[in-house]
């Protein structure tokens, strides 16, 4: 899995990217000009803890690899955590997230 780490990554995607949202996560999508797909997280410190910010970075990591075959490649996706999300269980980010993905067009076609 390769990570947007640039903070210049992150502001093109924010400002040219396209946004999609639903009640838990927000996505940016923004071509990369790359073979493959990058996954970005933010998650404000208003979440919680960082005990609690990391467990949910790694669980959307979980959740990305496994849903990584079904990404379209070429862009970046900078997932935006919303504050609820510490609340909910691991089944509901997955389905938060495999809305995001379908609203927004990333699946691949089957």
């Amino acid at each position: 899995m390769i990570t947007v780490k640039s903070y210049f990554d992150f502001k093109k995607a924010y400002d040219k990217g396209k946004s999609y949202g639903n009640r838990n996560l927000v996505l940016y999508v923004r071509k990369n000009k790359l073979d493959y797909s990058r996954l970005g997280i933010t998650i404000s410190k208003k979440t919680g803890k960082a005990v609690i910010r990391n467990k949910i970075k790694r669980q959307m990591k979980e959740i990305y690899r496994k849903y990584s075959p079904n990404i379209k490649e070429g862009y970046d996706l900078i997932f935006i955590i919303r504050r609820n999300v510490p609340d909910i269980s691991f089944k509901e980010l997955e389905s938060a997230f495999k809305h995001i993905l379908k609203v927004s067009k990333m699946e691949k076609q089957k």
